[in-house]
């Protein structure tokens, strides 16, 4: 009976329109007060489930890819991107997705890059003749890249839902080719797209042009080897390069290319802190949800009917892969990484997935869920950027789930495309 108060009482409160983190929060008070456990333990659960030094990678990032992405390199990055592919016919589609990927690198975010990338690209697409939908749905599409493309926070949310024991330098470095598999197939797509209804080509940029924006984009790029190399060598842990990048992202943006105003850093901030509040309450909540689960043995309960269905590893990740991808249409990433990595890893590791593995598993099959109604936090950000209605974008979006698709069931069923570059630097 506990157990159908604790999930039944979070279904009731998140439909009764209950932000999620609050309601993860209400529900695992509901359960302990049912149960008879004493108040005080769910509230030290909260208060142990944010007082976590690993967690403060998450700021930290955070607040470098918003000084960055508000800073101009979102722009520079669109101009370092028109050098590769800029010329080619529908070049800006894919100058879109390669400024993403770029950016993502500096941001980890998909919301920020679409609100990044898509202020810089989606006016332009249209002024050059993409239709407007297309030019939303590519922005929301490439944006995708970021939450596997290191550094990434939500692989260190995912660790922290794994327990501590999955390094989040190797699931950073396992996240970079299936980052570049999902911008290869949505180029992909675009070329053919672009062929067929002819899109505009873009102009040929010169060498000489081309060497003054690579040298302006340089110094942001550079946040990229400063965080990675730091992290491979040895020099600092994921927590320590976040706040590294933090200190170098201030200084190249407010004394290298100075297109901040210092009047306006307060408002910046004062942004970071919301959204990391609302992270860091989440997290709170979700281990005092996370700890009522333990108590009634979930997890256990979970691998036991999932152990009873399936006898191979293939129909396993098959039936994971569609049960998150459904969710993820109702929850945002965080909260079920949260929530669905203390169930699901232990089933999947007896089965002999690598935790790395299975790591990039559900940040890209969730980040999926960012693009899908109803909550789709990604798709309201395109709609705001690109004055559209979500219904229209909703439908025009089906057929970028083909790609995105294609590259889940690779990244879940091959699984050297996640490992081989952990492997390399063990």
């Amino acid at each position: 009976m506990t157990l159908v108060i604790l999930l039944g009482s979070f279904v009731v409160f998140a439909f009764l329109g209950v932000p999620v983190a609050y309601s993860l929060g209400l529900a695992a008070i509901a359960a302990a007060w049912w149960s008879g456990i004493p108040l005080e333990a769910v509230m030290l659960k909260i208060s142990d489930g944010a007082d976590n030094f690993g967690l403060l990678a998450i700021p930290f990032f955070i607040l470098a890819g918003a000084i960055m992405g508000e800073g101009g390199m979102a722009e520079r990055l669109v101009n370092l991107a028109k050098i590769f592919v800029g010329f080619i016919r529908g070049g800006l589609a894919l100058v879109n997705i390669l400024a993403s990927a770029f950016f993502g690198a500096l941001s980890g975010s998909s919301v920020a890059d679409t609100a990044s990338i898509g202020t810089v690209m989606i006016p332009q697409m249209i002024k050059n003749g993409y239709p407007r939908l297309f030019a939303v749905n590519v922005t929301c599409a490439g944006s995708l890249q970021p939450l596997l493309i290191p550094p990434s926070h939500n692989a260190v949310i995912y660790s922290l839902a794994a327990g501590g024991f999955v390094p989040i330098g190797a699931l950073f470095l396992a996240g970079a080719i299936p980052g570049f598999l999902i911008g290869i197939a949505l180029m992909a797509l675009c070329l053919l797209i672009a062929r067929r209804d002819n899109y505009p080509k873009g102009e040929l940029i010169g060498w000489r042009e081309a060497i003054k924006i690579a040298i302006d984009s340089f110094w942001g790029l550079l946040t990229i080897f400063i965080i990675l190399g730091g992290i491979i060598g040895g020099v600092f842990t994921p927590t320590e390069a976040a706040a590294v990048a933090c200190v170098y992202a201030f200084i190249i943006t407010m004394f290298v290319y100075r297109d901040y105003k210092w009047s306006e850093l307060h408002l910046l901030v004062g942004r970071v802190v919301r959204t990391v509040g609302i992270v860091m309450i989440l997290i709170g909540f979700s281990s005092a949800f996370g700890y009522m689960m333990a108590i009634l043995q979930v997890p256990r309960l979970a691998a036991d009917f999932f152990l009873g269905m399936v006898e191979s590893k293939v129909a396993l990740l098959l039936l994971i892969n569609i049960l998150l991808l459904f969710f993820g249409t109702f929850m945002d990433m965080a909260p079920m990484l949260l929530i669905a990595t203390p169930i699901f890893l232990p089933i999947v590791t007896k089965f002999g997935v690598d935790p790395v593995h299975f790591g990039i598993i559900m940040i890209l099959n969730l980040g999926v869920g960012l693009l899908t109604p109803p909550v789709g936090s990604t798709l309201a950000v395109g709609c705001a950027v690109g004055k559209v209605s979500m219904e229209a974008l909703s439908k025009s979006m089906i057929i970028f789930y083909v790609p995105l698709l294609i590259v889940l069931a690779l990244v879940t069923y091959v699984p050297a495309l996640s490992l081989w570059l952990p492997s390399l630097f063990q």
